[in-house]
């Protein structure tokens, strides 16, 4: 990667932009004309089916956060390449592999096929860096066929200066961004079936609008389990399931998950600054009545009973999501600035503490909360549950740093 790449802002900063552009007029023309948009995208003719704005926005919340984690991987990964592999090897032009031929090989047969050599070029490998990264996120990804790879193996293997180990199990290889897009998979499905349990078993008031007053309303009803176009999702449940994924994925590829869980972080923070949206699709997640300019206004088929008369609430889903985005915006400057002084969960432990906070500020304005008693208090579950991370996760943190130092590639 050359100094200028470095310098210019990654792509997805662009999408993060457009996003911003893109929901800040959404809300100003609704502050202004009243405007609130339909649930529905659009529609599936064929299978009858309804595709909802809230699904959309986590999926696409769940792609921008996988996006910008990829693209920290692979910078990960590129700096143990750099830490690793001297810079008088990496930046040899791929040329020079075609001396490294075999000791019995036809005088014909030394220089690289040119087939194979015109697919590297077409992948953008040029030295042989790119190629040792490459090569050892997962030499299938090249392209090559089985005699392809074995061709090219053969010829780092006799190029003066290779290690064996970075052909093996280099220390990038754990940072493969493909892992991401596998992983996710595991994530996703785990986090989905978390936070839905998580909201079964603690539904908001505001469901009330659609017959479920209590966890025993899904059982009376138990298709209603699997009705997501309607939300339903507890962020805590998404996030206890999402961990559960990262480790057996994890577990599955042999890599070690804290590290991984840390960029992760960075990702689900970015996620939730978009998936919040599509709270404000489904009219919910709204706070206590108020007058204030930047106040949403709700239907009255999506009002609390009690309030079946008021028309503006504060809107809690955009608080939420403006602290997701500061949070995110918080643990990403610390990766890219901090990252040596970091241990690996810091990342971790602050975005459950980041989040956790917020959500204790979000509790004074809602309105859908269910409580629970406590020491004689009645706190919101969330609230509970929020305390109850913070006190876990600087506890955890404090034993950490009274441990040896654990180097991570």
């Amino acid at each position: 990667m050359t100094r200028s790449s470095r310098s210019r802002p990654a792509p997805y900063w662009v999408a993060i932009a457009v996003f911003w552009l893109l929901s800040t007029a959404l809300y100003v023309v609704h502050l202004f004309a009243g405007f609130m948009p339909d649930r529905v995208l659009f529609r599936l003719p064929l299978l009858e089916l309804d595709v909802y704005w809230y699904g959309f926005l986590i999926m696409s919340g769940i792609a921008l956060g996988s996006w910008v984690v990829s693209a920290l991987a692979r910078e990960r990964g590129e700096a143990a390449l750099r830490e690793a592999v001297p810079a008088a090897v990496r930046t040899q032009p791929l040329t020079v592999l075609d001396g490294a031929e075999a000791e019995d090989a036809e005088a014909g047969e030394k220089k690289m096929p040119a087939q194979i050599q015109q697919h590297l070029a077409r992948y953008h490998i040029r030295t042989i860096g790119d190629l040792l990264l490459q090569w050892g996120f997962d030499p299938r990804a090249l392209g090559l066929n089985q005699a392809g790879r074995d061709e090219v193996a053969t010829r780092l293997q006799r190029l003066p200066g290779i290690a064996p180990a970075w052909l093996q199990n280099p220390p990038w290889r754990q940072w493969n961004p493909e892992h991401v897009w596998s992983g996710v998979l595991w994530c996703t499905i785990f986090a989905i079936i978390g936070a839905r349990l998580y909201h079964v078993l603690t539904p908001s008031p505001s469901m009330a609008a659609l017959g479920i007053n209590s966890p025993l309303d899904y059982l009376r009803n138990p298709m209603q389990l699997f009705n997501l176009r309607n939300g339903g999702l507890g962020i805590y449940g998404g996030i206890a399931g999402g961990i559960i994924g990262l480790l057996i994925y994890a577990h599955r590829q042999r890599m070690r998950a804290l590290p991984w869980a840390d960029l992760a972080g960075i990702g689900v923070a970015l996620g939730q600054w978009v998936g919040r949206w599509g709270n404000f699709f489904n009219q919910e997640l709204y706070g206590r009545p108020s007058n204030a300019p930047w106040a949403v206004t709700i239907s009255p088929a999506y009002r609390l009973p009690a309030y079946a008369d008021v028309s503006r609430f504060h809107p809690a889903f955009l608080y939420e999501s403006l602290w997701n985005f500061l949070a995110f915006l918080v643990l990403y400057t610390l990766y890219r600035r901090h990252s040596s002084r970091l241990r690996d969960g810091d990342l971790t432990a602050l975005y459950l503490i980041l989040y956790a906070v917020g959500r204790i500020l979000l509790e004074f304005v809602r309105l859908d909360s269910r409580e629970m008693t406590l020491f004689g208090l009645h706190l919101p579950v969330a609230t509970t549950v929020s305390l109850g991370i913070i006190a876990l996760m600087v506890a955890w943190r404090a034993w950490v740093r009274r441990t040896p130092r654990r180097s991570t590639p």
